[in-house]
C-alpha cells in the first residue's frame, strides 16, 4: 500500500507582514503606470506628435508583454527564489521608467513600454507567489484584499498624481514626469526589500522558460491585435488574414504545450484548467479585463481632447471609480471566504449597472457636465470591480498547491494583461472609428466603446453564473 505524500507543512514567517509591505508598494508602483498613463495620453500625443496606433501600443503594449512574462517569471521564481526574481524585476522596471521618461519620439516610447512591460510582468507573480508561500487560510484572504486595495489605490491616485504632473509640468513635456515618478519609489523600494524581503526556500529544480511556447502564444496575440490597432494606417483588406493566422498560432501553441509537458514544464500548465474553478476562474478574469481597463483609455480622452477638461480634472473624474474599487477591494478580502462565488457575481452585476448608467449619462449629459453626471455610476462600477477581481484571484488560487503558486497566479495574471491588451486594442479601434465617422462627436464615440466595454463584462457575468450554478465545492 502506497503512503499518501506528507502534508504540507507551515510555519508563520515573522517577516511576513513586512514582506507584503514591499509587495504592495512594487503592486502599487507597476499598476500605477496603467492608470497614469491613461490620463497622459492626450499629453504624449502633443508632446511626440504620436498617432492613434502609437498611443494604442503604448497602452496596450505594456500589458502585452507584461502578461506574456508572467509564467516563465512565476515559474523561475518557484525555482530560483522568489526574492531575487523580485529584485531584479524591480531594478528592470525602474530603469525602463527612465528611459521611457527620455524617450524622444514615439517608437522609443513604445520599445521602452514593452520593456517596462516585461519588467512588470517579473514582478507580479513574484507578489502572489510570497503572498501563498507567507500565508494561509484567512491571513492570505487579508494579504490578497490588502493587495487587491493597493492596486485599487494606485488606480485612484494615478489619474490625480498624472494631471497634477501635467499641470505643473505643461501638456507638452509633463508626460515625462508621469514616468519619472517610478524612479524615487522604486529606490526606496529596493532598499526596503533587501532588508524585508525573507529569503523564501526555492525549489532548486532546473526551470526551461519554454521560449518557443512563449513566442508562439506572444505571435498569436499580436495577430489579434495588430488588426485593430493598425486599422486606419493599414487599409488593406489582408490585415483581416490575421486572425486565421491568430487561430492557426493558438493551434500550434497547445500542440506544442501538449507535447513539451511530456519531457519539461510548459509555458502553461495546462493541467491547471482541470480543475473547473481554475479555468472559469482565470477566463473570468481575462474577459473582465478586457472590458473596464477600455474604460479609462477612451474616458480620460473623451474628456480632455473633446470637452477640453484639464489633466487634473479629467484625473478627479475617473476617481469615483478608484475609490470605489479600492474601498471593495479591501472588503471583498475580508469576506470573500465567507460568501465565494456569489460575491464575484453580485460584484459584475454592479460593474454592468455602472456601465449602464455611463451611457446613459453621456446621452443625457454630452457636454462639459459629463463628469459630474457620471459620478454614481462610476462609483457602482468601481465598488463592483472591487469586489470581482480580488475575491475571483482568492478563489480561483484556493486549492492550487504552494508548489505551484508562482505559475499558477502567473497564468492567472497573464490572461488578465492579456485580456486588458486586446480590450484596448479592440475598444479603442472602435472609439477611434466613431470620432472619425461622426465627424469629431466625441459623446458618440464614448458611447459606442462603451458598448464594447459592457458587452465584455456581460460575458464575464456569464461565466460567473456559469461557474456558480454548476459547482459543488463548498468553499472552505
Amino acid at each position: 500500500m502506497t503512503n499518501p505524500p506528507p502534508a504540507e507543512t507551515y510555519e508563520p514567517d515573522p517577516m511576513r507582514w513586512k514582506a507584503l509591505v514591499i509587495c504592495l508598494i512594487a503592486g502599487f508602483m507597476a499598476l500605477l503606470d496603467v492608470s497614469i498613463v491613461n490620463v497622459a495620453i492626450p499629453s504624449i500625443s502633443a508632446g511626440l506628435h504620436a498617432g492613434e496606433s502609437s498611443l494604442q501600443w503604448i497602452v496596450s503594449g505594456y500589458a502585452l508583454t507584461f502578461g506574456l512574462l508572467l509564467v516563465p517569471a512565476g515559474r523561475i521564481g518557484d525555482a530560483r527564489g522568489r526574492r531575487p526574481a523580485f529584485m531584479w524585476g524591480l531594478s528592470l522596471f525602474t530603469l525602463a521608467s527612465v528611459l521611457c521618461g527620455l524617450a524622444p519620439n514615439d517608437g522609443t516610447l513604445i520599445a521602452a513600454r514593452l520593456l517596462q512591460g516585461a519588467a512588470g510582468g517579473v514582478l507580479m507573480p513574484q507578489m502572489s507567489g510570497l503572498i501563498q508561500q507567507l500565508f494561509r487560510g484567512a491571513e492570505r484572504g487579508r494579504a490578497f484584499g490588502l493587495l487587491g486595495a493597493s492596486i485599487g489605490i494606485s488606480t485612484a491616485v494615478g489619474p490625480l498624481l498624472g494631471g497634477l504632473i501635467i499641470q505643473v509640468f505643461g501638456a507638452s513635456e509633463g508626460w515625462r514626469f508621469v514616468f519619472f515618478v517610478n524612479l524615487p519609489i522604486g529606490l526606496v523600494t529596493l532598499v526596503l526589500a533587501m532588508r524585508w524581503m525573507p529569503h523564501v526556500r526555492p525549489t532548486g529544480r532546473r526551470e526551461s522558460l519554454d521560449p518557443v511556447g512563449v513566442l508562439l502564444l506572444g505571435s498569436a496575440v499580436t495577430c489579434v491585435l495588430l488588426p485593430f490597432i493598425e486599422q486606419e494606417q493599414w487599409h488593406s483588406h489582408l490585415r483581416l488574414l490575421l486572425f486565421p493566422a491568430a487561430a492557426a498560432l493558438g493551434a500550434a501553441w497547445l500542440a506544442w504545450e501538449i507535447s513539451y509537458a511530456k519531457r519539461s514544464d510548459p509555458v502553461v500548465d495546462l493541467d491547471l484548467f482541470r480543475e473547473k474553478g481554475y479555468g472559469i476562474g482565470a477566463g473570468l478574469g481575462l474577459v473582465f479585463f478586457a472590458g473596464f481597463t477600455g474604460l479609462f483609455f477612451i474616458y480620460t480622452q473623451y474628456l480632455q481632447i473633446g470637452l477640453h477638461y484639464s489633466a487634473l480634472d479629467a484625473g478627479l473624474a475617473v476617481t469615483p471609480f478608484a475609490l470605489g474599487s479600492a474601498a471593495a477591494a479591501a472588503l471583498g478580502g475580508r469576506v470573500v471566504l465567507r460568501y465565494g462565488r456569489p460575491l464575484v457575481v453580485v460584484g459584475l452585476v454592479l460593474v454592468v449597472l455602472g456601465f449602464v448608467g455611463c451611457y446613459i449619462a453621456a446621452d443625457a449629459v454630452p457636454g462639459h457636465n459629463v463628469g459630474w453626471a457620471a459620478v454614481v455610476p462610476l462609483l457602482v462600477a468601481g465598488v463592483g470591480s472591487g469586489l470581482v477581481i480580488t475575491p475571483n484571484v482568492t478563489l480561483t488560487l484556493q486549492e492550487v498547491p504552494v508548489r505551484r503558486a508562482g505559475i499558477a497566479g502567473g497564468v492567472l495574471q497573464t490572461g488578465q494583461r492579456i485580456g486588458s491588451a486586446a480590450g484596448i486594442a479592440m475598444t479603442g479601434s472602435v472609439f477611434y472609428a466613431a470620432v472619425r465617422t461622426s465627424r469629431g462627436d466625441w459623446a458618440l464615440a464614448f458611447r459606442h466603446g462603451l458598448w464594447v466595454i459592457t458587452a465584455f463584462t456581460v460575458a464575464a457575468l456569464a461565466l460567473g453564473v456559469l461557474d456558480l450554478t454548476t459547482s459543488r465545492r463548498p468553499v472552505s
